[in-house]
């Protein structure tokens, strides 16, 4: 049946929200101001998407982007003219540099008072939103009227949500919101379509050079959890038996309790990915989804490019070749291109002569049995005090349900995180690694409970990330949304100190809080159950209690500030850029 657009009279603020409910965006994350105030009335009049009042509205865009990451949909954030929208810069640049498709909505004064130094004014008379949000967004336009919502809004979804997907921001004068305009309302299916495209020669190639490989390995980025490709990359790792490390960003896109799993490569590595990729006896390396950046590569490490062939896919042109020679690039969607590789590999196994695969399988349990993933397996079952944070990564594991959702903040308790928590199931582990931003996971993750209310959330955060956007505890208390922040209290910022001994001999120290924070305390404080924990036993026992809770919960855990975490790669990074 052919679908069709509909047209009668609306306001320019319902037929915004008439698209976003096509969408099925159901939330909206921000903080009301009076430019926005007809959007809200809007919001409140039809009653189909309920507004989340943030704390801050770099909290809002965190959520928003928390719930797009979840949820496979586009997150909405809004915010007013002036310091509403400039607040939102570091929660879009996040998303822009993680590729999650976000609708940024900001307020604008009135077209009438343009230029006259209206009260926080934000047009390219003065301080411009909308030139500030270009360089982190994929599109950023003010509506030049309000007769065009339609048209203009249906480009910002068609360029959101298309290709590479990202955040577009849309800056919308007060005086339109209110206006009658034409409601023409076309279906998504007819101003957005999904890549299908793929090069049926590059494929084949791909499958040649799989097939005959020797000693393939596969490096999965997170544009294989972008696009849903996890059964696809699972199929062809079983195919051929090859083994699969994955990027920090893409952990879990391949379960890691899997005889093929390597773990994590580049930050955090586990010691199985970094000696069988960086051996030199690669001779194909297929990597997916991935821009081979810093964190992905052991800071650009010349032992990863392949002795034979590198086959790179990505649906970003951009990303093919940047870093290392890749030669046998493949355009197009992760999850389109591995289903079309695997039928292609099923076809050449049949007339070309594959390796060993029982073989290979049989190398592959060798080289696991005598290389031990971790780097302190003995860390992991201590008892001593102050509680190391290798033993509060093995409870965690245990306790958690393989289904719950893990947002990780960054610091030292990423590193923690990426090395010593295995993650099972994929779509459940969630780091911001584009843009490296604190603060992230304390917020994401109430986006992520929206997404899916039926499963855990726990937040994984460093007492410093807290303090950044910790007053967003409220925000969740106040939604409703039961989401457990496990805060890895070392008194400071852990990563900062740790570079600041081991480069420069802990001759300053300037990351460290003279006054430490207690999160439990701030917690109750913000409507949530909270909980101390400085042993094993009292750890296992508050996130026990936590996890039957159906509130808001934070837990206090209070560990060893000199325990190392495995940063090796990052801190060498950082010697070559200051020698130079």
């Amino acid at each position: 049946m052919k679908t069709v657009a509909t047209t009668c009279e609306t306001t320019a603020a319902r037929l915004l929200l008439e698209y976003l409910k096509q969408e099925q965006v159901s939330y909206i994350f921000g903080i009301p101001g009076a430019p926005l105030m007809p959007l809200y009335e809007a919001i409140f009049e039809t009653g189909w998407i309920k507004p989340v009042l943030a704390k801050h509205e770099q909290g809002a865009a965190f959520m928003a982007d928390g719930y797009a990451r979840v949820s496979g949909k586009l997150g909405v954030c809004c915010a007013t003219t002036g310091p509403g929208a400039t607040n939102l810069i570091t929660g879009v640049a996040c998303a822009h540099a993680d590729s999650i498709p976000l609708l940024v909505l900001t307020a604008q004064v009135a077209t009438s008072s343009f230029g006259k130094g209206a009260v926080q004014e934000s047009t390219c008379h003065g301080v411009d939103v909308v030139g500030m949000f270009k360089p982190i967004t994929k599109s950023s336009l003010m509506l030049h009227s309000a007769e065009k919502m339609g048209d203009i809004l249906r480009t910002c979804l068609r360029i959101a949500l298309s290709g590479r997907k990202g955040p577009v921001h849309l800056n919308i004068p007060a005086d339109f919101l209110k206006k009658s305009v034409k409601r023409h309302l076309i279906p998504p299916e007819r101003y957005r379509v999904t890549a299908g495209q793929f090069d049926r020669n590059a494929i084949k190639e791909a499958s040649k050079l799989l097939v005959h490989a020797k000693r393939p390995a596969i490096l999965a980025g997170n544009g294989v959890n972008l696009c849903g490709a996890q059964p696809e990359l699972r199929r062809l790792a079983e195919l051929l038996h090859v083994p699969v490390a994955t990027s920090p960003k893409a952990k879990g896109a391949f379960p890691e309790n899997h005889l093929l799993s390597l773990g994590v490569f580049g930050f955090g590595a586990s010691a199985q990915a970094e000696k069988y990729l960086l051996s030199g006896d690669v001779d194909v390396l297929l990597v997916i989804g991935s821009s081979l950046g810093e964190p992905a590569t052991c800071g650009w490490d010349a032992r990863l490019e392949p002795s034979g062939a590198l086959v790179q896919i990505d649906i970003d042109p951009h990303e093919i070749g940047k870093n290392y020679p890749a030669p046998h690039g493949i355009l197009g969607d992760a999850k389109v291109v591995l289903h079309e590789l695997n039928y292609q590999i099923e076809r050449d196994r049949n007339w070309l002569e594959p390796a060993d695969g029982l073989s290979a399988l049989e190398g592959i349990r060798l080289f696991k049995k005598a290389v031990p993933r971790f780097e302190k397996p003995a860390a992991m079952d201590s008892e001593e005090l102050p509680l190391k944070p290798q033993r509060v990564m093995k409870e965690l594991r245990e306790l958690l349900p393989a289904n719950a959702l893990l947002f990780v903040d960054i610091g030292t308790v990423m590193f923690w995180a990426l090395h010593y928590f295995p993650v099972y199931k994929p779509g459940t582990f969630y780091v911001n690694m584009g843009l490296g931003s604190m603060g992230h996971a304390v917020a994401a993750c109430i986006g992520g409970k929206l997404a899916r209310p039926d499963k855990p959330v726990v937040a994984l955060v460093g007492d410093a990330a807290f303090a950044m956007n910790g007053m967003e505890v409220h925000t969740a208390a106040e939604a409703g949304a039961p989401v457990i922040w496990i805060v890895l209290n070392n008194g400071g910022h852990g990563m900062v100190y740790h570079g600041e001994r081991l480069q420069f001999g802990g001759k300053f120290t300037t990351g460290i809080f003279s006054h430490r924070l207690n999160a439990a305390e701030i917690g109750r404080s913000l409507g949530a159950e909270s909980f101390d924990a400085s042993t094993p036993e009292e750890f296992n026992a508050c996130l026990r209690t936590a996890l039957k809770s159906e509130r808001a919960c934070v837990i206090n855990v209070n560990v060893d500030r000199e325990e190392l975490p495995p940063m090796g790669h990052r801190l060498r990074a950082l010697d070559k850029i200051f020698a130079t």
